[in-house]
């Protein structure tokens, strides 16, 4: 059975213990809720509003999504530079008015404002096929509601400028990149067309597309070489045929019409038109004179051509009909003799060519393939670069997916925390646990015997009876003034303590969460600080 009179009687024995812990906790709890500064948390909310021009119209070149685009801009707000000046600029650390000044180390203040900031995202998922809009939450905890309200208003503004700037700077390099990558192709399909057309000048007679034109000027060539044997034959057989008849009769026949000229046949025809004139007409007549003019005319050329024709003799030597017809054809042979080597050189020239068509073939073919190749990416970047320029637009006139404000942050009315009514309460109950567990402590480590069971449980006699401890009056005093020395010191000294401590170390608030940081217990009780 246990003894509640007995447990009752050693805690009242023991109350100025439990008084004195329960009072130690419920001063530090309320003087921290008096103590500790009150926070106030302004808050603005944004939206991520979709392009205002559709995809299918124009499109921005800036595809970033939205949650991806806001977790990179927190960054970049949040960076060390930024948040220095942002506290620099507004002040955030100054000394409120009868307070002492404390200056911040620059990464207490970077820290701290990453602790005070808070950007949150929700929606922008698709919830049964249905995009959900993207609603961003920015909030700031100040000591003053003005505070709050500034701060907060500043990281939006910091939010709306690095969107902007993101999202033009991205758009704008976007067209640099492909400016410069049309220029770049433009130079190189003038250097391949350049290549290309000194290729075919170098190679003007053996290209690919005047390969059939160069094989029928090679028929035909070849063709006028079989003519031109054959007429060397016919000339070389002539020859043989006068001097042996010559040889045999000592005479030559008369040249026939074929081996006359043109102009030779001409002129005997002419004369043979004037004799039949002559026989109707007077000599005066206009047309006899006209007759006689071309003879003459023809008469001339045909003595130019017989001289040409005839080889030169020694002055005072007079050639035989058969020297002038050997002569004759002998200038014949050699007119198609050196008719023959042209003739050869050119099919020569031509067989060459023509030879050298399919390595030409090959190589231009290279050539244009790499000049259709570059040609296909050079359109390829203008087309781009049209979408670039439209898309760079379209960021410049905030066309594109832009962050709105939805509501601006105003200064709170009411702090935020810290949560006083849950402070003082919760030193209250601390105080009463602690001195509830003060007193079994003491009980539990104190062996002595306290009652008549003890003496019979321990020394195995039974006492006739007991005399409870008695205290003299200077005992009674002693003890009292000592209860009552622990009672002002916990009532005056320690409030006096913490005081002290926060206006000359460290603010209570911020020594707090620093030592909630370090046992895993940050914003148990206190938000971020507000220093």
């Amino acid at each position: 059975m246990i003894d509640l009179k007995f447990y009752f009687s050693l805690f009242l024995r023991r109350l100025h213990y439990f008084l004195i812990v329960l009072t130690l906790g419920t001063v530090v709890g309320l003087t921290l809720a008096w103590m500790l500064p009150p926070v106030y948390k302004a808050e603005a909310r944004l939206v991520v509003e979709s392009e205002q021009i559709p995809d299918e119209l124009a499109a921005s070149t800036v595809q970033v999504a939205a949650t991806e685009q806001l977790q990179i801009i927190e960054q970049r707000i949040l960076t060390r530079d930024t948040l220095i000046e942002m506290a620099n600029r507004l002040q955030i650390y100054a000394p409120a008015p009868g307070q002492p000044s404390r200056r911040l180390e620059p990464d207490e203040i970077v820290e701290d404002l990453r602790e005070r900031i808070s950007i949150v995202t929700t929606g922008g998922a698709q919830s049964r096929g249905t995009a959900q809009a993207t609603i961003v939450r920015v909030g700031f905890e100040a000591p003053t509601a003005q505070l709050a309200a500034a701060v907060t208003n500043e990281v939006v503004t910091l939010i709306l400028r690095e969107n902007i700037s993101m999202r033009t700077t991205v758009a704008g390099q976007t067209l640099e990149y492909f400016i410069q990558e049309v220029a770049r192709l433009d130079r190189e399909l003038a250097s391949q067309g350049a290549a290309i057309l000194a290729f075919k000048e170098a190679n003007n007679e053996a290209l690919p597309d005047s390969l059939d034109f160069r094989r029928s000027q090679q028929a035909a060539a070849q063709e006028r070489l079989l003519l031109i044997e054959r007429d060397e034959a016919i000339l070389k057989d002539r020859r043989q045929g006068l001097v042996a008849l010559y040889e045999a009769t000592g005479r030559i026949a008369a040249p026939s019409a074929d081996s006359l000229t043109a102009e030779a046949r001409q002129l005997q025809a002419l004369r043979d038109q004037l004799s039949q004139v002559l026989a109707v007409l007077a000599p005066q007549n206009p047309k006899v004179k006209m007759l006689e003019s071309q003879i003459a005319a023809l008469e001339k050329i045909v003595a130019d051509q017989t001289a040409a024709a005839a080889p030169l003799a020694p002055a005072g030597e007079v050639l035989s009909p058969l020297d002038i017809q050997l002569a004759d054809i002998d200038r014949q042979l050699a007119f198609l003799d050196n008719l023959k080597l042209q003739i050869t050189a050119e099919l020569e020239a031509l067989r060459a060519s023509i030879e050298a068509t399919p390595s030409n073939a090959i190589a231009l073919d290279t050539l244009e393939r790499d000049y259709a190749n570059t040609r296909a990416q050079y359109d390829a970047a203008v087309a781009n670069k049209a979408r670039a320029e439209t898309g760079d637009t379209i960021e410049a006139l905030s066309k594109g997916q832009r962050i709105s404000v939805i509501e601006q942050a105003i200064a709170p009315r009411e702090p935020t925390s810290p949560n006083r009514p849950l402070i003082a309460g919760a030193g209250i109950g601390l105080g009463f646990f602690a001195g509830i567990g003060l007193i079994v402590l003491i009980e539990l480590l104190k062996g002595a015997i306290r009652r008549p069971a003890d003496i019979t449980a321990r020394l195995g006699i039974t006492p006739f009876a007991t005399l409870p401890y008695l205290r003299t009056a200077g005992q009674v005093r002693r003890r009292r003034a000592i209860i009552g020395l622990g009672f002002a010191l916990v009532l005056l000294a320690i409030p006096a303590g913490l005081w002290v401590v926060h206006t000359q170390v460290m603010p209570l608030d911020l020594l707090l969460n620093r030592m909630m940081q370090k046992v895993g217990l940050s914003g148990l009780f206190l938000p971020a600080s507000s220093v």
